[in-house]
């Protein structure tokens, strides 16, 4: 059974900031306006086109604010909040306004970085932000992982597998403590716990992720783990592990990009394997692309559903914080049960029954 799936924006996105200076304090407003025309051909078996916004990246609003204590010691603190540009509502609702980023910190230039709160792990932060996914280059949330995998069954996911290797930045790990190290010839990691508070149970509904940077010259490298106990499986005692391995490399203008990730649910056992590659353009003056392909392989507990998936974007900069660009995603799914979806992340399923 074999179907696939593509999609079109066509969009703009613009990136502002600005900052307020009090003495050896500030605080910063920054954020990211996203928006644009997608045309999909094949959704719930019929074409359809909608405006669409936070697509290659979140409509963002961030205050962020740090204090400089001496010695090379700061306090800080951010708080983001995400909504939808077409309707103005936050996301994923009023009452949960900075649900994107709370936290507050201390940092030392020597021994690094701890923060408290509501926070990305490292699958985002080491892998993604170290630009060894090439989504938010080519595609962004289309380019993210989602597929033919809903069996996957990740608890309070819209679809059971939405950004399931978590490098999309969908998921956030709640009353969390986190740490990151300087940067020390070119090495840095960073290690996240989040406290589950079941009583009686230390482990059960917690957090672990830790993260491992590389960088010396043209050449990165970068490595990420995490592991989510949800209620839900097995009284909180199980949950969604995944972990990453990436490199780049820039040649030039090019930077190359390779990238594998392991998402499996402890419960049920299904697995997913991600293999992908990719590279970045800077063609000439304001104009860059970006080309994705990724392949991702489910197991047994998943019909050994699998999906090729290519991406594509054309930018024309008309400032540093302000770019138009058109993007393609396709995919194609196919697998050994009676029900295969291609499914990309931003748009609802499409299923056929084998007849």
């Amino acid at each position: 059974m074999k179907h696939t799936q593509i999609s079109l924006l066509v969009g703009t996105i613009v990136l502002s900031a600005s900052t307020a200076a009090l003495a050896q304090s500030s605080v910063t407003l920054s954020g990211m306006i996203d928006a644009g025309v997608t045309y999909v051909n094949n959704q719930h078996g019929g074409a359809t086109m909608l405006f669409d916004s936070g697509i290659f990246a979140p409509n963002l609003l961030t205050f962020k604010g740090t204090e400089d204590l001496g010695g090379g010691d700061r306090a800080l603190f951010e708080l983001t909040s995400q909504f939808d540009l077409g309707s103005g509502a936050a996301i994923p609702g009023a009452a949960q306004i900075f649900n994107r980023t709370a936290l507050v910190g201390f940092s030392n230039d020597h021994f690094g970085t701890v923060t408290v709160g509501n926070q990305y792990d490292f699958m985002f932060e080491s892998l993604t932000l170290g630009l060894f996914d090439g989504a938010f280059l080519a595609g962004g949330i289309y380019d993210f992982r989602q597929g033919p995998f809903a069996a996957l069954g990740v608890p309070n996911n819209p679809s059971g597998s939405f950004d399931f290797d978590r490098m999309g930045g969908a998921t956030r790990v709640s009353n969390s403590v986190k740490y990151r190290s300087p940067e020390i010839s070119g090495l840095q990691f960073g290690a996240l716990y989040g406290f589950g508070g079941v009583a009686g149970s230390i482990s059960a509904d917690s957090t672990m992720s830790f993260g491992l940077n590389y960088a010396n010259g043209a050449l990165a490298l970068g490595a990420a783990y995490i592991e989510e106990k949800y209620p839900q499986l097995d009284n909180g005692n199980a949950g969604i592990r995944s972990f990453g391995l990436g490199a780049h490399y820039q040649f030039g203008n090019v930077l190359a990009m390779l990238l594998y990730t392991n998402t499996r649910n402890t419960a049920n056992g299904a697995r997913i394997n991600v293999y992908k590659t990719g590279a970045q353009w800077d063609i000439a003056g304001p104009w860059s692309a970006g080309l994705d392909y990724t392949f991702m392989q489910g197991n047994e507990a998943l019909d050994n559903n699998r999906a090729h998936q290519v991406s594509g974007a054309l930018q024309f900069h008309l400032s540093k914080r302000t770019f138009l660009y058109v993007e393609l995603i396709y995919q194609r799914a196919s697998g050994d049960g009676a029900v295969t979806q291609a499914w990309i992340n931003g748009n609802r399923s499409i299923t056929h029954t084998l007849t």
